[in-house]
């Protein structure tokens, strides 16, 4: 398909569209990748000019679901099951198993968990243990497609490449080149759709005791990382625990939550008092 004229004013505008829906930020040097994502989206709505697309989604009634199903075409849906699987694995034994056996019923969310597979390894790990019906999993994204294929429990062979032995066959299984999780797996998760970048929708979602959002901070300017990460903390119980991806560090924040390291994975807990 080919990709309409894009100059850098346009560009300029059309950025700024999508950075302020969902945080994604376009620099100068994706001003080609950018234009090539958005001209078929353009061209099938029946625009032959991007900045006629831009006013239809800036301002037309019907420009906001469009922008959405925009939006929705450039998020990244890199994931996979058991994906940097130690700090999970460290979340499960040292705070969630803990807290089940000692009578509570902990509250997790997996934010931007694209089509579920880190839910679901967190879910897997937890029924290991005879914890799964104890805790409370909630996962979301922005994506509507995504979320459709995690509740639908299909996934792609290749989020199978991190799967450790005893698992296929016993919380999965491959059917007709499709990865198929149990079904109690999937059950067990209430799928959501939530902006990060919206702090309303990110409140109402309530309080946790731990919170996943690796990955995703990569993807921001610096001031909506920020913005992210002072609603993470707020949406955090006192004492809970946020994880972040292991190249992502919110301590050039300036962040109130306390980074420590247990056994090589790296925690940011709130204060209890």
């Amino acid at each position: 398909m080919p990709s309409l004229p894009l100059s850098p004013q346009v560009f300029a505008i059309l950025a700024a569209l999508i950075e302020q829906r969902a945080g994604l930020h376009y620099g100068a040097e994706d001003r080609e990748l950018l234009g090539e994502k958005v001209s078929g989206r353009a061209l099938e709505a029946g625009f032959d000019s991007l900045l006629d697309y831009y006013y239809f989604l800036r301002y037309d009634p019907a420009g906001s679901e469009a922008l959405d199903a925009l939006v929705d075409s450039l998020l990244v849906h890199e994931t996979y099951f058991f994906r940097e699987a130690q700090p999970l694995m460290v979340l499960v034994e040292d705070v969630l198993a803990p807290a089940v056996r000692e009578g509570r019923r902990p509250r997790v969310w997996c934010a931007a968990c694209s089509t579920g597979e880190e839910p679901l390894t967190l879910a897997m790990m937890l029924a290991d243990r005879k914890v799964l019906s104890g805790v409370e999993l909630v996962a979301s994204d922005l994506s509507t497609r995504a979320l459709e294929r995690a509740r639908g429990g299909e996934h792609n062979l290749r989020a199978l490449r991190a799967l450790p032995p005893g698992v296929e066959g016993r919380w999965l299984e491959v059917v007709e080149g499709r990865a198929r999780p149990r079904r109690e797996l999937v059950d067990a998760v209430t799928w959501k759709r939530v902006n990060l970048v919206d702090p309303v929708a990110v409140a109402g979602l309530g309080a946790f005791d731990a919170i996943l959002c690796r990955n995703v901070l990569i993807y921001f300017q610096d001031d909506t990382a920020r913005r992210v990460a002072e609603s993470l903390t707020r949406a955090l119980r006192p004492g809970g625990q946020l994880l972040v991806g292991s190249s992502e560090s919110l301590l050039r924040f300036g962040t109130a939550l306390r980074c420590e390291e247990r056994r090589g994975a790296f925690f940011y807990g709130k204060a209890t008092g």
